[in-house]
């Protein structure tokens, strides 16, 4: 499997320019992240951001750009030229598309949305080939439901195309269905060649990394009656993963023997299955966000960044870590202040 080269290890800047709530605003673009972020990220000895953005920050709805919002990433590339960091331009949203918002899908049906999509990769070509060098292209995070497959390798093609037309060495990321996992890998359908990049997410085990998340339906929120460590068994993971989404999430767990405690192979097994893929098209394998929310104890933390890492490293697998500041997997923020040194070593 080729590398991706430049982006080994980097962490998301979510939130910024994306997610932003009811705070879609020039102070908080001003604030939320500055330069010195990017001079931190580079001490952390990371090599690459992930910028999430958001379609309306930079587009209107009718197609047109908005050059207020594109100043900002025009400083994100600066600043990153500055301190010898690379960028993935990923493309969190789009107009008629929001991935945690089911009833906000009408991209993948109506052209007009579609036509507008097109435009606008074709629009970020044109404004930032130049800088191919040290950014790249991910064309849109975390496709979800599968009857999105057809429609969604149908315009990723489209897309790429229109991209290709005007720069055939700007790299293109590009993730499959079911919110980028490694199952959906299995049903991307678009055109490869020597400058795409095929990406997944891994939030594995849900139970574990996503415990007390207020977004995930079924999830416990009071911390006196639900937390869970990490590792534990497979039975215990499986038992929970089946108790409050089903049995479709307790199979993750089938390989491993019940009082078996799960580790960095129950991670191998996983991510092998993308590995195949990506060998069998010849492309890089990024893994574009991973993490563990902030309501996990520091040190289970830890543990599951070490297994995970260890499986990332043996498939020589690039990734970026979710996420630098807030979105309640900050990590910046006070609550890894007694771990941050030892897990920065392993991202």
């Amino acid at each position: 499997m080729r590398t991706f080269d430049g982006y080994l290890k980097g962490v998301n800047l979510g939130g910024w320019l994306s997610q932003c709530g009811n705070n879609y605003t020039k102070e908080h673009y001003d604030t939320f992240i500055t330069e010195k972020d990017f001079e931190i990220i580079k001490g952390w000895g990371l090599d690459h951001v992930r910028v999430p953005v958001d379609a309306e920050v930079i587009q209107n709805e009718d197609g047109s750009l908005r050059e207020d919002g594109l100043a900002y990433l025009d400083t994100c590339m600066e600043w990153c030229k500055k301190y010898g960091l690379h960028m993935i331009l990923d493309l969190h949203k789009a107009h008629g598309y929001v991935f945690d918002d089911e009833n906000n899908c009408q991209f993948f049906y109506r052209e007009n949305l579609q036509d507008i999509f097109v435009d606008l990769w074709c629009a970020l070509t044109d404004r930032y080939g130049k800088n191919k060098d040290f950014v790249c292209f991910e064309l849109l995070n975390e496709v979800t439901s599968k009857e999105f497959a057809d429609p969604w390798n149908r315009i990723a093609t489209r897309t790429i195309k229109a991209i290709r037309a005007k720069d055939k060495d700007i790299r293109i990321v590009v993730g499959g269905i079911f919110n980028d996992s490694i199952y959906g890998l299995t049903l991307l359908d678009v055109p490869v060649d020597e400058n795409t990049v095929f990406t997944f997410h891994c939030y594995s085990p849900l139970v574990f990394t996503h415990q007390g998340a207020h977004w995930v339906k079924s999830m416990p929120l009071d911390p006196e009656s639900y937390r869970f460590r990490y590792p534990d068994t497979y039975r215990a993971y499986r038992e929970r993963s089946a108790e409050l989404f089903g049995a479709d999430f307790s199979g993750e767990f089938a390989e491993g023997a019940d009082d078996e405690l799960l580790d960095s192979r129950y991670f191998e097994r996983m991510i092998k299955t993308a590995v195949d893929i990506a060998e069998a098209n010849n492309v890089p394998l990024y893994c574009g966000e991973y993490g563990v929310i902030d309501l996990a104890e520091p040190a289970d933390l830890i543990r599951w960044y070490k297994d995970m890492n260890s499986a990332l490293v043996k498939y020589n697998i690039a990734r970026s870590a979710w996420s630098y500041r807030e979105m309640n997997f900050g990590l910046e923020g006070a609550w890894l202040n007694g771990v941050r040194d030892e897990l920065l070593k392993v991202l």
